[in-house]
């Protein structure tokens, strides 16, 4: 009985391991919020996306605009745009990717209650079903960064009949057209997805499972990858690279972001921005020239990211040279609140996601402002209820980053714009307004940067909105029994291609 029961165990272990092989285990650095192409916000999220849901196109490591669901495009005049589609694709229920599945899925994504894609594809008038792999999309007017917007979740096509079926609660259990399909999603502790066979593509896709795991804490996200435990994890700190290049078994890449970090001030967002920092703008400056932004980089970061003030990296050709941060400077910030009259200290809290590299960019600013005058409280929420709370104007500041986009309106309108959907703190400003919708139509390369230029100096230096604080890398770390990994500056993990030994 003993032998028996010893060689069973031995078993249920062989099997279980056989499990594991078979799995890519992925570290994440937060839980996503809700899987919902429409609905969801986060970058981790974004990761997630990738496996489940394709897109009708994809851009790849030199920034080009590819097809993916689509297999081409055609502008028929400035203001209309031809896609043609491939051919037998199916959604992971078996119903069929066509034109009416793009129609439906763009429609949803422009007119869902809080829908997040709204303000990226708003300039959309109608949407046309030619044939069944054809459509044509109608737009209120020329817009440059449309078909760039196309590349990430409003380019993602969802099953219609699983929508309908599902509702607000297709997040819970979503059904697109990617090479992986939904399995289970534990709450803080995992993502599951599952090759699905029927993937167009299906030769690339190799793993049959992917395990997304969230896990804040870099440290341990570290120790479970040197473990064993991961397979590979979306992002190490700059000061653990050494680290994992002295480990034989693990590979690191780093390279360039479109992302940045910053900080949403709230100014007309319900009751939390009531006080003089949301009323004055000379109070605001006060607060952003007590930073400075390379000790930061320098204490919690080695001096890896690149610090800036605007939302554009400098590897964007709509990059503002000219527009750089400001120095520290602490007499000035001293004067602005002795000129705006307020109660020193100001009395100011900074909402910061739950991480301990955040906490600590908390911590470092915390200590800054204070010299100038401010009494700044911190509050570390989890990443998702972080954002949820910002939406809901529960907040005064935010320490917020946003993974970036191939064109700069990916960048900028929804969150500046008073129409945007992720303008937490309800900036308005008509004259930005305008600069920001002209910046959409403008097709000239220099004219549009200029446009940008007008909007940084009106939004950032005069109404002092939001504080922009620096651009990231991308480092990924993996087992070298992983091949096939390309780095895309989105920082996304594409599934495609990879291959696990």
């Amino acid at each position: 009985m003993i032998r028996q029961t010893a060689l069973v165990a031995l078993a249920a272990l062989s099997l279980t391991a056989a499990a594991q092989a078979q799995t890519l285990r992925i570290g994440l650095r937060e839980d996503p919020d809700i899987l919902d192409p429409t609905l969801a916000r986060t970058f981790v999220g974004r990761i997630v996306f990738a496996a489940l849901c394709d897109k009708l196109f994809d851009i790849n490591e030199k920034l080009e605009i590819v097809p993916q669901l689509a297999t081409g495009y055609r502008w028929e005049d400035p203001k209309t745009l031809l896609i043609t589609l491939r051919d037998e694709v199916r959604f992971h229920d078996g119903e069929p990717m066509d034109a009416e599945a793009v129609r439906y899925s763009l429609n949803r994504h422009l007119t869902l209650q809080g829908s997040f894609r709204r303000g990226e594809i708003n300039t959309m008038e109608a949407v046309e079903v030619v044939d069944p792999k054809t459509v044509r999309i109608r737009l209120k007017a020329p817009s440059a960064p449309f078909l760039s917007q196309l590349t990430d979740r409003a380019g993602m096509i969802v099953s219609p009949k699983a929508a309908e079926a599902a509702g607000r609660n297709f997040g819970t259990k979503p059904v697109c057209a990617g090479p992986y399909r939904f399995v289970e999603r534990v709450a803080q502790d995992r993502i599951v997805v599952e090759r699905f066979p029927g993937y167009w593509n299906a030769p690339v896709v190799t793993i049959p499972r992917i395990t997304y795991q969230p896990i804040p804490d870099n440290t341990v996200r570290l120790a479970n990858l040197q473990s064993g435990s991961l397979e590979m994890v979306q992002t190490i700190e700059p000061d653990d690279i050494k680290t994992v290049q002295k480990n034989p078994r693990l590979k690191v890449v780093a390279y360039d972001g479109l992302g940045y970090q910053s900080i949403t001030l709230n100014l007309a967002n319900g009751a939390r921005a009531g006080g003089p920092f949301a009323k004055d703008p000379r109070v605001r400056a006060a607060f952003e020239l007590a930073i400075d932004r390379n000790a930061i980089n320098q204490v919690v970061y080695e001096g890896a990211w690149t610090v800036t003030a605007q939302p554009v990296p400098p590897s964007s050709p709509y990059h503002v040279k000219e527009f750089q941060p400001q120095p520290r400077d602490l007499d000035t910030a001293r004067a602005l609140l002795k000129q705006a009259g307020v109660t020193l200290p100001v009395q100011l809290e900074l909402t910061i996601p739950n991480s301990p590299d955040l906490r600590q960019v908390g911590e470092v600013i915390q200590a800054m402002v204070k010299e100038a005058g401010f009494e700044l409280k911190l509050s570390a929420m989890e990443f998702a209820s972080s954002l949820q709370a910002a939406n809901r104007g529960e907040f005064e500041t935010y320490l917020i980053g946003w993974s970036g986009r191939v064109d700069p309106d990916g960048n900028t309108w929804t969150f500046m714009h008073s129409g945007g959907a992720q303008n937490d703190g309800k900036y308005a400003s008509p004259e930005v307004d305008k600069l920001l919708d002209a910046a959409r139509i403008e097709q000239d390369m220099a004219k549009r940067r200029a446009l940008y230029a007008e909007v940084w100096q009106i939004a950032l230096r005069q109404d002092r909105s939001r504080i922009y604080l620096w651009h990231a890398k991308n480092i990924v770390a993996h087992t070298t029994r992983l091949s096939g990994f390309v780095p895309v500056p989105d920082g996304l993990i594409r599934p495609q291609g990879l291959r696990l030994q």
